[in-house]
This record gives C-alpha cells, sequence and structure tokens, in this order.
C-alpha cells in the first residue's frame, strides 16, 4: 500500500472507530474549540463505585477519545498531595490535560453572617491549590447567597472577590456557573461579574442550567466573561441532535463571542446510558467543529 494511501486509510479508519464522519478537520488545521469531558456526565458510575476518580482519566481516554478533563471535588476521597500526585501521573501517563475543578459542598460564597462567608471563602483555597498542581486553569464555583437581587448581588460579589484575589497569587481563575437560584437568571450573573470587575473572574454559561430564563439569552449575556462553557445535554433523536438545546444556534453564539477555549460535555440525561449520552454529545460537537471551523476559517 503507498505511504499516503496508508495514512488515509489510519485516518479514516480512526474516525470511523471515534462516531465521525471521514469529513475531518485535517491534522494540520486547529479547530476553533476543544472539547473535554466533565465528570459529572459519570456520576452514576463514580457513585457506584464502578469507576473510581483516579480511573477517570484514563477511561475517558480509551472510552472517548478525549483528551482533557473536568474534575468534581466531591468525588476527591482527598486532595493530600501523594492523591493529588497520584492523579497527576495518571493524567500524564495517557496524554491527558486537567482543564477545571467544579466545587461544591464548601458552602456559601454569599452567606449573609460575614464569619461565615469569610470561612467559606477559605474553604476553597486547598481546592485552588489542588486544580493549580493537576494543572487547571480554573476553579468553578456557586455564587450562592439569600436576600434581595441587589442583597445576594453584593454578598456573592464580597465572596467572589475574596477568592479571585487569593487564585490570582496562584495565577488561577474563578469562574461562576448558572447553577440554581439567581445564577441561573443570565442578567443578574452579568450584573455580578461587572460589579467583581477581576480579570480572573469570569463565567461558566451551562447551556442547560437556566430554569425559566431563555437559554440562548443566558449564554449570549455570559460569553463575554467565559473562561469555560459546558455543553448540557440531556436526550437525543434519531439524527442525534440534542431535544432541549439547539447545539448549532449554541455554539454560533460561543464562537461569535470570541470564545476558542475548552468545550465540556455535561450529560445529565436518564434516555441514554452515561456512556451513549457521552458518546452522542461528543459527535454532535465534532459535526459542529468540522462545520464551524469552514464557516469561521476566514
Amino acid at each position: 500500500m503507498k505511504e499516503i494511501n496508508r495514512r488515509n486509510f489510519l485516518r479514516t479508519s480512526a474516525a470511523l472507530s471515534l462516531g465521525l464522519s471521514t469529513s475531518c478537520i485535517s491534522p494540520d488545521e486547529k479547530a476553533l474549540f476543544e472539547i473535554s469531558l466533565a465528570q459529572w456526565s459519570l456520576h452514576r458510575l463514580l457513585e457506584s463505585r464502578e469507576l473510581s476518580n483516579l480511573q477517570f482519566p484514563e477511561f475517558t481516554k480509551k472510552t472517548f477519545g478525549i483528551d482533557a478533563v473536568e474534575y468534581v471535588n466531591g468525588f476527591f476521597p482527598n486532595n493530600t498531595d501523594t492523591y493529588l500526585k497520584d492523579l497527576k501521573k495518571r493524567c500524564d501517563d495517557h496524554g491527558v490535560k486537567s482543564v477545571l475543578m467544579m466545587c461544591d459542598g464548601l458552602g456559601d460564597l454569599g452567606d449573609q453572617d460575614k464569619t461565615k462567608r469569610r470561612k467559606v471563602v477559605e474553604n476553597h483555597f486547598s481546592w485552588v491549590e489542588s486544580a493549580k498542581f493537576l494543572g487547571c486553569h480554573s476553579i468553578r464555583v456557586n455564587a450562592k447567597s439569600t436576600g434581595s437581587y441587589d442583597e445576594q448581588m453584593n454578598l456573592a460579589a464580597d465572596g467572589l472577590t475574596q477568592l479571585a484575589i487569593f487564585a490570582k497569587t496562584l495565577k488561577m481563575n474563578v469562574i461562576v456557573e448558572n447553577h440554581g437560584g439567581l445564577s441561573s437568571n443570565g442578567k443578574w450573573l452579568e450584573s455580578l461579574m461587572k460589579k467583581v470587575d477581576l480579570e480572573n473572574c469570569g463565567t461558566l454559561p451551562d447551556f442547560g442550567n437556566f430554569n425559566d430564563y431563555d437559554r440562548y439569552q443566558g449564554v449570549r449575556e455570559l460569553m463575554p466573561y467565559a473562561k469555560g462553557v459546558s455543553a448540557k445535554s440531556h436526550e437525543f433523536d434519531s439524527r442525534g441532535r440534542e431535544v432541549h438545546s439547539d447545539y448549532e444556534k449554541m455554539m454560533k453564539l460561543v464562537l461569535d463571542a470570541g470564545y476558542r477555549g475548552y468545550v465540556g460535555i455535561e450529560y445529565e440525561g436518564n434516555k441514554h446510558s452515561e456512556i451513549e449520552g457521552i458518546k452522542l454529545t461528543r459527535n454532535l460537537l465534532r459535526k459542529i467543529q468540522q462545520k464551524q471551523f469552514k464557516n469561521y476559517k476566514s
């Protein structure tokens, strides 16, 4: 077999094995965005202990052909130096990049009580350090608070500012997801970013966490501050399209904003298995990668 034909054969075989079209972006061309896998997509496997946190990077690479991961702090049994070194070695051994750490269960960054609010800020410090060690660029936090619209804005801004100032010393970002409460109101979260007004404090727009708020408007409002994107998926039709979000429309909003970073798969549905749902999301994003590359190439 001639060398050029052999290369084409191998490239085609690899593409088919990952469920891709053979008309992929060539190896000499760079995709407009990269794909990562959010750990929550596999939460049932992790919670049942069929999969461990230490196995997550290798499993992601071998099962999905994805070489970037996003962690959830709740799946870490601890964040000691020994444990983190083991996890980082596994990532390095399999060529997997750690992108961000999602932090939950650490308290309300917008707690009404000043002393408690400071304690919550400090609860995040070790996770900023752990994420930095693993090679992540950000930790994802929740801007949770209580009170009126404006009260929550002020309280959350105070907690975020304190945390972002600490994170800056480690050259890390603090990013807020639309993740319930007023954070799922795009205008509120956009205003919060303007109030904090720190370069290393941004957003993680999630396609599906806007509740009664228009998801496309919300993504449009949050993208100017985005340091990550969460491609939330729940269900797919027979043509491989996500039922609840128009992914092409969403990704046009993402790319029009100038974003060129990682887009994290976060499958949360029940109709498809976790593995099937992740693959369906991956395939849809890769089709858009090819189509959008042509649209934005100039």
